[in-house]
C-alpha cells in the first residue's frame, strides 16, 4: 500500500489538493502531477477489523450454495461434525442412500489395515519339487504361487516396467538356480470367484481403472499403448508397454492428411488380450495415449519372468504357462525363494491417494482369504464350516462386520465391491463421517489412515484443487467420481483452529464441473471459517 503525503499541486485554479493513492493507481497519478514536500504528518494507517463469524454464518452460507440452480434434479448428502465434541456442524441428507463411487475406498481401505494391520506384507513364493542341485538345476517346473502383491507394478518401481520381477528373478538366482528342466508356471489359484466384479459394466472393463483381480498381478495388471499418425496413406504407429508374447494388435488404423477427421477407435475384445484399433488419425495430430488391461495377467506374469530369468543366465528348457486351481502347498512343496511386499502401510497409500481400483478390489479379496484360513483353522472349528466360495464375498462379510463393530448400522451400507466402480454400492454420509471419526480417535492405527489420505493441493486426486487457498495441505481425505456421482471425505482445519469431519456426496448432476464446484465451495468455506463452533 503506497500512500502519498499532502501535495501542493500547481494548478490554473491554484487549488491544492491532497491525494491518498494506491497500487498502480499512484503511479498514474504521478505521471500528470508536479509534487512538493509536505511538513503535515501522515494520518497513521487503520487497521481491519476482522470480524468473527457465527455458525448461523457458516450454515446459511452453505444453504445458499446448495440451493443452486444446477443442483435441483441431483441429491446432495452433507454431514459436518466437529471431530473433537462430534457436535453436527450441517447436514443434509445425511442418512439417505448415495451412489458413493471410490468414496467406498474409504471401507475397504479402513478394514484392511484394522484387520491385517499396517505391517501387513503380501508374500509370493517360489516352489519346486526339490532345491536346486549340486549345479543349480531344478528338475521340472518352477512354479511361481502369488497371493495378490499388487506391488510388483510400475507404480512401487518408479514407472520400470521390470523392477518387481527383476527382484523376483534375483531371489531366484540367489538361491541358487542356474537352469530349470520345465516350464514357469504361474499359479493363480489363491483367491476365489470371478476375476472381474460382477457388477461392473463392460465399458469400464477395456481400461486400467477396470483392472481384474490376480494372485499375480503385474504392472497394476495393464499395458501401456501408444498409436500415432504414420506417414500419409499408410498405417498409424501402435506400441505396447511392455513388448510381450501375450498380446494381440489388429492395426487398421490409417493416416490421413493433416486437417482431416480424426476417427481413431481402439476396442478391447472382452476377456482377450487382443486390440482392434480402427478409423483414421491425421498427419500432425497428438494421437493417443494409455492403459488397457490385462486379461489373465498371470500369464503375462510368467512370460516376462521367463524373460527376465533368462537375460540372467537362467536356463530354462520349458515354456511358461499358468494354473487357475491347486492346492497350498502345491504339488512341488519346496519354497525356494520368495518375495515379500512393502508393509501394508505404504499399499494404502498407493491405493487410497490415487484412488487405484485393482489395488482396492485385491485387499478386499485378500480379506476374505485371511478370513478363510481363520475360519477353516482347526482351533477355531474342528468340523468343515459353510464358507461362501469366492473371496470377495468372504471380504465384503468381514468389512460388515467391522462397520457394525464400531457401531454403523447394518442397512447403512450396501456393497458389491471393493472400490467403487460398481453403481449398485450405496452408503449414508452419516456412515462416511462415522468411520472416520474411529479412524482418527479409536483406531491403534490411525496415522496410516492419515497418511494414506490424499492431500489438498500436494497430491493424489486432490493434488490440482484447492492450490493458494486456506484448504491447501490442510483438507485431507478420499474423493470419488463416476458418471453422474461426485464425493469427497475427509478431515479439514477451520480458519479458527478446529478440526472437523466432512462427507459430502452429489449424485445425479450430469456436469462433472457443477459437482465439484460445490464441493469445493462448500471446503472452502469451512477452511476459511474463522468462528468458534465448540
Amino acid at each position: 500500500m503506497l500512500k502519498l503525503k499532502s501535495l501542493k499541486i500547481n494548478l490554473a485554479l491554484a487549488f491544492g489538493l491532497s491525494f491518498i493513492v494506491t497500487g498502480f493507481a499512484a503511479q498514474d497519478i504521478r505521471s500528470q502531477i508536479t509534487t512538493v514536500p509536505s511538513p503535515t504528518p501522515a494520518a497513521s494507517p487503520k487497521t481491519a477489523v476482522v470480524v468473527p463469524q457465527t455458525l448461523a454464518d457458516l450454515q446459511s452460507g452453505i444453504r445458499t450454495l446448495l440451493a443452486k440452480p444446477v443442483l435441483r434434479r441431483g441429491q446432495v448428502g452433507v454431514k459436518i461434525t466437529s471431530l473433537n465434541s462430534g457436535r453436527t456442524v450441517f447436514e443434509q441428507n445425511a442418512e439417505k442412500y448415495f451412489m458413493p463411487a471410490s468414496n467406498m475406498k474409504n471401507f475397504t481401505v479402513a478394514a484392511a489395515l484394522e484387520k491385517l494391520t499396517p505391517d501387513f506384507r503380501f508374500i509370493t513364493s517360489v516352489y519346486a519339487a526339490a532345491l536346486p542341485d549340486s549345479v543349480g538345476t531344478v528338475k521340472g517346473d518352477l512354479r511361481i504361487y502369488g497371493r495378490g502383491d499388487v506391488s510388483i507394478s510400475t507404480s512401487f518401481a518408479d514407472g520400470n516396467y521390470y523392477r518387481g520381477l527383476d527382484d523376483l528373478a534375483d531371489k531366484i538366482v540367489a538361491a541358487g538356480v542356474k537352469r530349470i528342466e520345465g516350464s514357469i508356471v504361474a499359479d493363480d489359484s489363491y483367491f476365489k470367484g470371478n476375476p472381474i466384479p460382477g457388477s461392473w459394466e463392460w465399458d469400464d472393463l477395456q481400461w486400467y481403472y477396470g483392472a481384474e483381480v490376480s494372485a499375480l498381478p503385474l504392472n497394476d495388471n495393464a499395458i501401456d499403448l501408444a498409436v500415432r499418425p504414420g506417414p500419409v496413406g499408410y498405417a498409424c504407429t501402435v506400441n505396447l508397454s511392455p513388448y510381450n508374447p501375450v498380446y494381440r494388435v489388429k492395426n487398421l488404423c490409417m493416416t490421413t492428411a493433416s486437417g482431416a477427421q480424426r476417427t481413431l477407435k481402439i476396442e478391447k475384445i472382452l476377456g482377450q488380450n487382443q486390440l482392434e484399433i480402427t478409423g483414421t488419425l491425421p498427419f500432425g495430430n497428438a494421437g493417443f495415449t494409455g492403459s488397457v488391461t490385462v486379461s489373465r495377467p498371470a500369464g503375462l506374469f510368467a512370460a516376462l519372468l521367463k524373460q527376465r530369468l533368462e537375460q540372467k543366465g537362467v536356463t530354462i528348457s520349458g515354456q511358461f504357462r499358468t494354473q487357475t486351481t491347486g492346492t497350498l502347498p502345491p504339488l512341488e512343496s519346496v519354497e525356494i525363494a520368495k518375495l515379500e511386499s512393502p508393509p501394508l502401510s505404504l499399499i494404502a497409500s498407493k491405493t487410497m491417494k490415487v484412488s487405484q481400483n485393482m489395488y482396492t478390489e485385491t485387499l478386499l479379496w485378500t480379506l476374505g482369504e485371511e478370513e478363510r484360513k481363520r475360519i477353516e483353522s482347526p482351533a477355531v472349528s474342528p468340523l468343515t464350516p459353510n464358507i461362501p466360495k469366492d473371496s470377495s464375498e468372504i471380504g465384503i462379510g468381514v468389512v460388515k462386520t467391522f462397520l457394525t463393530g464400531i457401531g454403523v448400522s447394518p442397512d447403512e451400507i450396501v456393497q458389491h465391491d471393493g472400490s467403487g466402480l460398481s453403481r449398485h454400492n450405496l452408503i449414508t454420509p452419516n456412515t462416511v463421517v462415522q468411520l472416520y471419526t474411529y479412524m482418527s480417535k479409536q483406531s491403534k492405527h490411525s496415522q496410516a489412515w492419515r497418511d494414506s489420505l490424499t492431500i489438498g493441493g500436494v497430491d493424489g486426486t486432490l493434488g490440482n484443487r484447492f492450490k493458494g487457498t486456506a484448504a491447501a495441505g490442510n483438507i485431507r481425505g478420499k474423493t470419488g467420481t463416476i458418471d453422474q456421482v461426485s464425493a469427497l471425505s475427509g478431515y479439514i482445519k477451520t480458519g479458527g483452529g478446529e478440526q472437523l469431519i466432512l462427507s459430502l456426496i452429489v449424485n445425479g448432476v450430469p456436469v462433472p464441473g457443477d459437482r465439484t464446484a460445490l464441493i469445493d465451495e462448500i471446503v472452502l468455506s469451512l477452511a476459511n471459517f474463522n468462528g468458534k463452533i465448540d
